[in-house]
Order: C-alpha cells, then structure tokens, then sequence
C-alpha cells in the first residue's frame, strides 16, 4: 500500500493515519534496514571462519607479523561484505515470499471490492466472509446468511457456532464481547467460516484483536528442518569433530618437531597458526550456506512460475513426485462455465447454433428448464457453474422475469455428500405458495423425481450424448408446496418433496491452452497425471481424451472407491488416470492409495473438504484464487494463478535445484580436497616452509563461496532434466557415484598442485615460487572444477551454450585478482610470492586445466551410452 493510498482511505482519523503508516514502514525504513543489516553482521562475527580469521590476525601480531595482520582484516571486511549481501539478498527473498503467503482478504472500500493483504485492513473497513476462509481481523457482522464459524483456536470448543448480523449503526457501536456464544455478530481474527456468508465490520487488527491480546499470533515463520538441512547438518558435524582431532594433533606435532624462531622451546605459535591453516582449509562452512539459500532462492523462482511454496520441504519434494492428482474444473480447465446445449424432455438445443431459434434468442420451450435452473442457483452466485445460469438470463436470452425477482429464499438444502444436488425453497409473491428448485448430478435429479425405469434408461441415453463432446451435464427439476399454516415445516430431507423433472443443461468448460503440452511433459518426466471431478463418467473420458491423459475410457466413480479395501484400490489405480463423480472426501482415499502403492503424491485442491487430502499428500497443492484459507493452510503450494501448467512448471524448477544443489555441494568436496591436502601434507612431510598460508585460504574462500551459492545457483537446468525419472526421497545430495567423483577431482588437483610442487622444486627454484606455481595451478584446477561441474551431462564447450551471468564475473575476477597478485611485486610480497617466469605460469595453468581431463572423457563416454552422471 501507498501513501496515497492511505491517505486516500475513508472514514480514517489523523492517528489511525499515523498507526497506518508506520505499520508499513514509512519514514523508518532506513532504521528497519539498519536493523536488518546488523542482525547480519552479528550472525557473521559469530561465524567459525571469522573467528578462525581474527585468531590468525592476533597470531600473527605476536610473531610480529602486522601486514599479514592486516591483511586477513582486509579480507575479513571483504568476506564480511560478500556474506551480508548474500544473506540480505536470501531475507529480501523471504520477506517477499511472506508477503505473498500473507492471509488475503475481500474487502469493500468506496463502493468497490479489492483483495488486499490481512496486514492492510484499518477499522472500519467492510470484509466479505465466505466459506472456508479465515477471519482477518475482529469485528462485528452487519450482514449474514447461514453464517458460522469455528473459534476453536480462542476458545478451545471444536464446535462451530453460528453468527446473527447487527445493523450497521449498532455494529459500529456496540462493544466486543469474548469469543464463544451462539448467535453471536461478533467475529475474531484466525477463526474459520465453516459455512455462509456476511459482511463484516472491521473493528480491530493486528495487536489489538483477541487473538493479539493472549498472544497467539505468529511473529515469524518457523519451518521444521527439512530432509536435507538435517543431512547437511549431519555432514557438517562429522566434518568438524574430523578437523578438530586433526587441528589438536597439528598443532602438538608443530610443537614437539620444531624449534621456536628465537631457539628456545619448540615452535607452539606456528603449530596454532599451522593448525588455523588447516582448520579453514577442512571447515564446511559453505554447506549450511548454501543450503539455506538454494532453497530460499529455489522457492523464489518457483514463485515466479505462479506457485507459491508455504514449505521448503517441498521445494525438495517437488523433484521426486511420481503422481500428480489434479482437479478438472479451474486447473485443468479455465472454470468459465457456459450453458452450451439443452435438452428440455423433448427435444435438443444448441447455443453454439442460435439460428435454430431464428431470433438469437432460446425458444420459449426451453425456458421453464433455465427458470428452474436460474431459481436453483443463488443471485449472486460465485460457482461458475450458477453464473452460467444468471448470465443467460442477464444477457437476455431468456425473459427477466424467469429469474422471479420479488421472490424470496426461504431455504437452501446444499450439495452434501449423500446426494450430489442442491436445492432452493422460494416464496412466491403471494406469500401462501412454496415453489421448490433443484439441480444437480442427473442421477441424483432421477433420484429426486422417482422416474420409472424406462425413463431412467432414456435420459441416461440421453446424458451419453451430451457428455460426448465433454460438457459437464446437470440436471434441473421444480416441485411446489402450500403452507397452510405460520407454523409450517419444511421437510428435513429434499427425498420429501414430489418433483417434476424438467430436463438436462449441458455445459462447457475450455481447457486450458496449456495443459495437454504439460500433460506431454509429464509422461516424458515419468509423472502420471491423475484427473479427479465430480463429473458425470462420459464427460471426464471426453476430456481425459483431448488432453492426452491414457486410457481415458478406464474411470472409476466415487462410488466405487467407497466400495473398494485400501489393497484392492492400489491395485486398480495402476492404469487409471480418470475419477469422476468424486466428492472432496473421496480424495483422501485416493491419497492413501497411492501412498499404499509407493508413490509419491501431490494433490490438488480449493475447499475446507479438500483439507485433509492436501494434508495427507507428500505436496498438497491449493489454489491461489478460488482456493479457500482451510485448503492453503493444509497445503505445501499454493498455484497463484491456478493453472495446472504452473504445477509441471514447479516441477522442472524443483528438479533443477536439487540438480544444481548437487553439484555444489560436489563443488565444495572437490575444491578443500586439494586445500586441505597442501595444508596438511607439508606438516606430516616435514617440509621446512608451508605450501599455503591463512592469506591463501582465504583469498580462495573469495571463490569458493559466490561460486557455490551463486554460479551454481544460478545454473539452468540440464537439456534432459523432464526426461529422467523422478528420482528417490531417499537419494542422498552424496550418492556413491557422485561423491566418488567429487573426491576424484578434488584428488586429481591435489596431485597437480603437488607436481607441480615438486617439478619447481627440482628446478631449484625459490619457496617463494614453488608456493606461487602452486597456487596458481590451485587457481586454475578450481576454476577449471566450477566450469565442468556447471554441466554432468555436457562437454566443457558445450556447457557455455547454457547462459549464466555469474560465470564471466566470477572466473574472470578471480582471474584478473590472480595475474595481478603474480605480477605486481607489492601484492606478490603481501602474498609471500616468488616472480616465476612466464613458462612456468604456463605450465601451472596448463597442469591445472588438465585435473579435469578424466571427467570430460566420463562425461563423453556417458552422452554416447546415453545416460546421465546425475
């Protein structure tokens, strides 16, 4: 929200201004920045490789060393700089994927309705209730219908109570009472609409409300650690307790083997700063790094295709889905319902045909079946289907007076579980006469009207051909009571009216362009598709057909997985991608079914019925727009634009991060191989001078850090990524293969570095020079590491064709650092650098780029078998 925006609310004093103002941050945002940013450096300055730093520096200071002393401040500075902006650049992303998960809310402001954040709501705003949705704030109801709601969370009492409205004037004086109490017009924020509708008067928000007061909102977001983290967390713990023997035995072999500089006692400050060496050289600090940030980052982009992750988990999960359990109508399709064809007991007919009628309007025969259908649906509907009904009778095609406007609901029977239909009970002008509407399910419509036999089996033919082209078919039938009495009941069940069939609405809903493209892709991925709906059989296999899923002719009904046991269904679901006539309930068998048979599910849904199963499924997928509060809140995505094509889209995202989560974790083994081995080697060796100093470490942890978290990061996905299987949940980030080759590499540039070591010292060059050769050739073996590991599928060549903006940067300064600190003698004497000639450098580069031979030639050799190294 802007200013302006603020500004421009009505009803609003100059405090309430101010309260609002500040709750979005205005003129103190550069003091929450402040904030952030140190938060920031203090996480840094608690960091082991920092105090590890600062330990050397103060070493360092007591050999009387200060330029190297302040030298690793430099680098401190730098490191420091490079860490906030990656840990800025992972809360900005955070903080926006908040904002989208943040509750939304229907809210009407001058006249019109907007959906804006909960957090923006002010007092005295008017918010749409519906059902399933979460209260966004405390107020009071000045309009309801059927309202109740579910305030378990403030009062502890599971069942629901209703709501009663006030009128607008008292609404917006009377006192909040406590939770609980029925009938109340009173209603709190985090509770739940369980059925209705209302409007609401908003009273109070955030700190202010009941649920603000006993301090049970949520302050932040805290996730439990996912699979990976805690395998990470595994890796770095072993790592450490490693290191931490090894930097205990460096130090006492410094100690005991050498003379101290002034020859007295044995050389302790060295063995410390020896062991500091090689503690930064083994320390796995970039693990947890960018474990946090690929996925942070991961569900960012993933975002960006339109869906929304309330759950890192599955941000992992995503990778390994083998089902995907989708929705029909608004997900599949476009939930745009139009009435396409009519058959009113008789005869047929076809809007997509209007000259039949010969005036472009539909003839009067057909007009008592859309009354009854019109009266059946509310005036104001939601469901795209009931709109199909009011939007023929507002665009005229059929007279306005079939919508009864003097009428008056006196009851509404709604779809239930037991029977597929809902009905409306109207009161007509004269007040005596009950006139009964009901549509829905034909055979729960047949049902209703008690038809014979014969014709059951003529309208049941009938429906087959309406369903042919896909429609969704309803049917519609009308009934009429007398009231005799003030005191009359209506009957408890719709079985107790006498209706009158009144014929068969067919109705159309356009797929979505994209589907039958991304139903392709998933079958080239491994996924199978499942498409579930309340259709009527026919018209699921007819749209089953024209987007690709297989075997659309093979459906089961709802009804048939009630009747199936748990090991039946799983095996029968093997070559099914059809359920119709499947109500929210029946979805969580299906979840358990395949669970059963090993699979790994996501499922889609939208209603405070749909709950459980998104709850149940491995992901549970809600939708953004129609979706209710329940549904997301039980879901780990949420599709913001509910398109089933974002789904597959998240898909190949989530494939992609754990690709590139792999290979940098690879990435780190490989490159503190040859690290630690050259910082541990010249102790065990006994070499008279160290092959790599603190300064050395750290000038390449300036690598190994925005290489990891951002080139690897950043990397697009492999050309075969929705071409292989899914893979398994238990596939570790270090698998045999891809560990064996990691060490392979990282190994490969140890005995470069250590050749090359030792051919310079054979040539009787200076320590200084071999140190340099050998830290060049380091140099050059990483770089060499990070721009084949970028691709385990493609040639080195090959892999530029993949576009990464953080390459050239990186490689190339990292590059340009190096010539400079070789040629320049200031920074070769800080560096404690020799001058080597200009054969020598190339050697070391040429010897460098070679510790990656083998694994182009493994590579080669797997594109020609046509497998994957992944």
């Amino acid at each position: 929200m802007t200013e302006r925006e603020i500004q421009a609310l009505p009803g609003l004093s100059d405090d309430e201004v101010t309260e609002l103002r500040k709750r979005h941050g205005f003129n103190e945002l550069p003091d929450a920045e402040r904030r952030g940013t140190f938060t920031i450096v203090l996480g840094v300055l608690r960091e082991p490789m920092f105090l590890l730093l600062v330990a050397c520096g103060l070493v360092y200071m007591l050999v009387g060393e200060p330029r190297d002393a302040l030298l690793l401040l430099g680098f401190v500075i730098i490191m420091m700089g490079i860490t906030i902006y990656q840990e800025g650049k992972t809360e900005r992303t955070l903080d926006a994927l908040r904002n989208l998960a943040s509750p939304r809310a229907l809210v009407i402001r001058g006249g019109s309705r907007f959906v804006i954040p909960g957090r923006e709501l002010v007092p005295g705003d008017l918010v749409v209730l519906a059902e399933g949705e979460r209260v966004p704030a405390d107020g009071t109801l000045v309009w309801a219908t059927s309202l109740s709601a579910d305030e378990s969370l403030l009062t502890g009492e599971s069942v629901p109570v209703g709501k009663g409205p006030l009128d607008t004037l008292e609404a917006a004086r009377i006192d909040m009472a406590r939770p609980g109490g029925e009938d109340s017009p009173f209603c709190y924020s985090g509770s739940l609409t369980v059925s209705g509708q209302g409007l609401m008067l908003v009273r109070s928000t955030g700190g202010s409300t009941e649920m603000g007061r006993i301090g049970s909102a949520l302050a932040s977001v805290g996730e439990e650690a996912t699979l990976l983290q805690k395998e990470t967390g595994r890796i770095v713990k072993a790592i450490f307790a490693i290191s931490l023997l090894l930097f205990v035995i460096i130090i006492a072999v410094y100690g005991l083997t050498r003379r101290a500089p002034s020859g007295v006692g044995g050389d302790w400050l060295g063995g410390i700063l020896a062991g500091i060496t090689f503690a930064m050289a083994m320390l796995p600090e970039e693990f947890p790094v960018v474990l946090t940030i690929f996925l942070a980052l991961g569900a960012w982009r993933i975002s960006r295709k339109n869906v929304l992750a309330r759950r890192m988990s599955a941000v992992e999960t995503l990778g390994a889905a083998t089902v995907l359990c989708s929705d029909k109508t608004g997900t599949i399709t476009e939930n745009r319902m139009s009435i396409r064809r009519l058959w009113n007991g008789r005869d047929f007919y076809d809007l997509d045909a209007p000259e039949e009628s010969g005036a472009g309007r539909i003839p009067e025969s057909f007009h008592g079946l859309l009354e009854w259908g019109v009266l059946a649906s509310r005036r104001d509907p939601f469901d795209p289907m009931e709109k199909a009904f009011v939007d023929l009778l507002n665009g005229g095609l059929i007279d306005e007076a079939h919508g009864h406007p003097a009428w008056e609901i006196v009851r509404e029977y709604p779809l239930s579980r037991a029977l597929l239909a809902v009905t409306h009970v109207w009161r007509r002008g004269d007040g005596e006469r009950l006139a009964v509407a009901v549509k829905g399910a034909p055979e729960a419509i047949m049902d209703l009207c008690h038809l014979a036999e014969d014709r059951r089996a003529e309208i049941s033919a009938i429906i087959g051909t309406l369903a042919e082209d896909g429609s969704r078919i309803l049917g519609v039938a009308s009934g009429e009571l007398v009231q005799h009495t003030a005191e009359f009941e209506l009957p408890s069940s719709q079985h107790d009216f006498d209706f009158a069939f009144r014929g068969l609405v067919g109705l159309a809903d356009p797929i979505r362009p994209a589907v039958p493209g991304a139903i392709r892709q998933c079958g080239e991925a491994g996924i199978r598709v499942v498409m579930i709906t309340g259709d009527y059989p026919k018209t699921a296999s007819a749209i089953a057909r024209r987007i690709g899923l297989e075997n659309p002719d093979r459906v089961i009904t709802g009804a048939e997985l009630e009747a199936m046991e748990p090991k039946e269904l799983a095996s029968r679901i093997g070559d099914c991608q059809v359920f119709a006539r499947v109500v929210p309930e029946q979805k969580l068998l299906l979840v358990r079914a395949f669970k059963y048979a090993k699979e790994i599910v996501a499922m889609t849904g939208d209603g405070v019925n749909d709950a459980p199963a998104l709850k149940a499924a491995h992901i549970g997928v809600a939708m953004g727009k129609r979706g209710t509060d329940v549904a997301r809140e039980a879901s780990a995505l949420v599709l913001l634009d509910d398109d089933f094509s974002s789904i597959v889209a998240a898909v190949r995202v989530g494939r992609r991060i754990f690709d590139n989560l792999k290979k940098a974790m690879a990435y780190i083994v490989s490159v503190h191989v040859p690290i630690a081995g050259m910082s541990l080697l010249p102790i065990l060796l006994s070499w008279k001078e160290a092959a790599l100093l603190p300064v050395h470490i750290v000038f390449l942890e300036l690598i190994i850090d925005p290489a990891c978290s951002i080139v690897f990061e950043g990397q697009p996905e492999e050309k075969d990524i929705m071409s292989r299987p899914p893979r398994k949940t238990t596939e570790s980030l270090f698998g045999r293969r891809s560990l064996f080759i990691s060490l392979g590499l990282g190994f490969t540039a140890l005995a470069c570095v250590l050749g090359i070591w030792y051919l310079a010292g054979v040539a009787g060059l200076p320590v200084e020079t071999q140190r340099t050769l050998s830290f060049v050739t380091l140099i050059v073996s990483n770089l060499a590491i990070i721009l084949s590991t970028r691709s385990w599928n493609s040639g080195l060549i090959a892999s530029f064709a993949a576009r990464n903006p953080a390459v050239p940067w990186v490689v190339g300064g990292a590059a340009a650092f190096l010539s400079f600190i070789v040629s320049l003698p200031f920074l070769r004497e800080l560096f404690h650098f020799g001058e080597p000639g200009g054969a020598w450098i190339l050697v070391a580069c040429a010897c460098g780029l070679a510790s990656i031979a083998w694994f182009e030639g493994l590579k080669l050799v797997a594109r020609l078998r046509g497998k994957s190294l992944l």
